[in-house]
């Protein structure tokens, strides 16, 4: 069948206000990237013209700057979920010029069967190759694809000349059924394959075929400093000690890993620990750092949602696909956070914290307790559900003025009752089997930047009793010294009657 070959902007036309989108791909790769451009100037000329126009976009996790940056600049976003990380759409976000609503990244796509948010007027997909049967080889990220394509209306195309149509194989595309007949999803191994390589959809759906030739535009994390390093060789250490006390088996579990430096760094230093065995990972997201452990031998398998790769990392792989494809596969995000998947395969899972409380919960999303940043993302489906949930952060930021270990969160993402190791440059705490009391001089004295130890202590003194001894007087008192001066070390017990 011979599909409608049209331009971006011809492409855009066929989007309306107040449609709901659903765009392919997750944290940037197989995101669709030349159609919401063109989508994003069809709404500032209309704009100048008096006329409305916003869109409702669903994805798999974050898109990219010709996206979410695009259409946010534009002011052409109406809701949005279920994650983001463009600069241009948190500031909307933040004034409410977009809607956007947090989620779990595993839950979307039964929620959108479920028709939670409505029917799904359109889908954009970037692909690698188009068949004429209607199926199609997606690019470096799945996302919600699946669903989407069950669900929408109309179907639009991105052909991506970049990406080869040799990566046939590289996915591995389920769609479990919905409650009260779903079965159990059939991974045991991080390597199993349950579906099929390529998206099968309705050929009458698809009304555009648009080429484009970009890669994903992802930017190489910056160099590893003294903090990342020491923070990514404690959370070693410490899974080291944990095999040689036989908490964790000799042959190893998966790993799941956030993105960002941190992340990296705790990627490089498995690389380096010889104590450590080749390992696998059934995770979300694999960047440049797991490719690396591929070369080097110490990675053996990579089973995730997207390859956020730099655009050099990106290339490398794309151009020998040979050597990557029986160490990599690339599923549904419902499929790759799957809760029942992470806990059968007992899933080391690994996570960033924007600041952890001295009692254990975790802020992963709003700075100072309002602003939102970008969105809790998996970590919650991997929080929740592994065999160990491990939290970094640097203990101070912003050449100290910010202690990220405070008295209380001020946004709270992961509860206590989820967080086993929370890991600093300055060491680990470990809060398994501990009360709330003996989990605050855990992390104080391990944990928090030795400046603010001593003002955390006196927090902890503070508190009017009670299995957590709180002082609901003081517990922002970090928060509010830092709005005042800029500093949180200029803390003042006395204005709290202290």
């Amino acid at each position: 069948m011979a599909f409608p070959i049209l331009t971006a902007q011809e492409a855009a036309e066929l989007i309306n206000h107040d449609d709901n989108v659903g765009f392919s791909g997750f944290t940037a790769s197989g995101s669709p990237k030349v159609v919401p451009e063109a989508l994003a100037a069809r709404a500032e000329k209309l704009h100048a013209e008096g006329k409305p126009f916003k869109i409702n976009i669903f994805t798999g996790a974050s898109t990219n700057r010709w996206a979410d940056g695009a259409l946010a600049n534009a002011n052409a976003i109406n809701r949005r979920t279920p994650y983001q990380n463009t600069p241009d759409l948190r500031k909307r976000i933040n004034s409410h010029d977009a809607h956007y609503f947090d989620l779990h990244l595993s839950e979307l796509a039964q929620k959108f069967r479920y028709g939670f948010y409505g029917d799904l007027d359109v889908a954009i997909l970037e692909v690698a190759e188009v068949m004429d049967n209607g199926e199609v080889v997606l690019g470096t990220g799945v996302g919600n694809v699946p669903t989407f394509v069950s669900r929408a209306k109309k179907v639009i195309l991105e052909l991506n000349e970049v990406l080869p149509k040799t990566l046939y194989g590289l996915h591995d595309i389920y769609l479990p059924l919905d409650p009260p007949e779903r079965r159990e999803i059939p991974i045991f191994k991080p390597s199993d394959r349950i579906g099929h390589p390529t998206v099968k959809i309705d050929p009458e759906k698809i009304v555009a075929v648009v080429h484009s030739k970009r890669y994903d535009g992802i930017k190489g994390f910056t160099a590893l400093d003294d903090t990342t390093l020491q923070i990514g060789a404690n959370v070693c250490n410490f899974l080291v000690s944990e095999l040689k006390a036989g908490r964790l088996p000799k042959s190893f579990l998966p790993i799941q890993s956030g993105v960002g430096n941190v992340a990296n760094a705790v990627l490089f230093g498995l690389g380096d620990a010889e104590e450590i065995p080749q390992f696998e990972m059934y995770t979300e997201v694999i960047q440049d750092a797991v490719i690396e452990l591929m070369k080097m031998g110490k990675c053996k398998f990579g089973s995730t949602c997207s390859l956020t790769l730099s655009d050099a990392t990106e290339a490398e792989v794309l151009g020998n696909l040979e050597f990557f494809r029986d160490k990599l596969v690339c599923r549904p995000s419902e499929i790759s956070n799957n809760p029942e998947v992470i806990r059968r395969l007992g899933v080391i899972a690994m996570n960033t914290a924007l600041e952890a409380d001295i009692f254990g919960n975790i802020n992963s999303t709003h700075v100072v307790g309002t602003k939102m940043m970008n969105g809790i993302g998996g970590s919650g489906d991997f929080t929740r559900n592994g065999y160990l949930s491990i939290f970094s952060c640097p203990s101070v930021t912003k050449g100290g003025v910010i202690s990220n270990i405070v008295p209380m969160v001020s946004h709270v993402d992961h509860s206590e009752h989820s967080v086993d190791i929370i890991v600093t440059e300055q060491g680990v705490a470990d809060l398994r089997g501990k009360d709330p009391v003996q989990r605050a001089y855990e992390i104080i004295n391990n944990c928090a930047h030795p400046a603010y130890r001593p003002l955390l202590l006196e927090y902890l003194k503070l508190g009017k009793g009670g299995q957590t001894p709180h002082s609901l007087e003081a517990a922002f008192a970090f928060h509010v010294a830092f709005k005042e001066s800029g500093d949180m070390s200029k803390v003042d017990w006395s204005r709290y009657g202290f």
